[in-house]
């Protein structure tokens, strides 16, 4: 049976809302607190993963200036735990900074499958999301980087700045924070490689070196020889004439 609130003093009052409604933690929470850390196994893993984002040193043309940007003084993106790396076997985020062409995706491919799980990649650049001015009339840039390996963030831009690879960054690391080992497994791509059939078809090759091989190479016509005020050597109108008599 509670009391009556009218026949309390003030001070039991007091000491009858405290026990009610206890404005501060009880000695026991505190102590727990100060000392004990509970959080599951996601969370830590996941903090682990986005605080220690170590990205590739991996540039092919002009947004890698940007992206070099970051590693100096003024940007200074060492504060977000990216550490650069020049190992793809150290390196869990690789920024494909710049122009991917045939000729450099088998290496692309290489680098993104040498690097160890769970590794990310950020297309930086209209070059690298979409071939960018390249993909009307380049035969070798690829029209995408997405072809080729799982891309989790793009970055449009030509080039985009240093503070658009901060909120690329910003981005990833809040998927990285909400993944789950658990699901690692089902939300893994499985055929991530060549999405895209070019249907290329081999053809001989145009440049043979006869080209090399011509006359007209080792010296200039006799006409032009004579317009430039050029001795002309007797081997060559002999030469000439001899061609113009087989042609007759």
């Amino acid at each position: 049976m509670s009391p009556n609130p009218a026949n309390l003093t003030d001070l039991e009052r007091v000491a009858t809302a405290k026990i009610l409604n206890p404005a501060s933690r009880s000695q026991v929470t505190q102590d727990l607190s100060e000392n004990v850390i509970l959080t599951t196994v996601d969370d830590l893993y996941n903090w682990a993963k986005l605080s220690s984002l170590w990205p590739l040193l991996y540039g092919t043309a002009c947004c890698f200036i940007e992206f070099a940007a970051l590693i100096g003084s003024r940007f200074d993106f060492d504060r977000f735990g990216l550490v650069p790396r020049s190992s793809p076997r150290q390196a869990d985020l690789i920024i494909t900074a710049g122009t991917i062409t045939m000729k450099m995706a088998p290496a692309l491919v290489r680098l993104y499958e040498e690097m160890p799980e769970p590794k990310y990649v950020i297309a930086m650049g209209a070059c690298t999301i979409t071939g960018g001015m390249f993909s009307s009339d380049s035969t070798t840039a690829v029209r995408g980087v997405d072809k080729l390996i799982p891309v989790d963030v793009y970055i449009p831009g030509c080039p985009p700045r240093p503070e658009a690879i901060f909120d690329a960054i910003i981005k990833l690391r809040k998927k990285v924070a909400n993944e789950s080992i658990q699901e690692r497994a089902i939300t893994q791509q499985t055929h991530r490689y060549y999405s895209t059939s070019h249907q290329m078809k081999m053809v001989a090759p145009i440049l043979d070196g006869k080209y090399l091989q011509q006359g007209t190479r080792s010296a200039p016509p006799r006409e032009l020889q004579e317009a430039m005020g050029m001795p002309v050597p007797p081997a060559l109108t002999t030469s000439q004439q001899k061609e113009q008599l087989n042609r007759g």
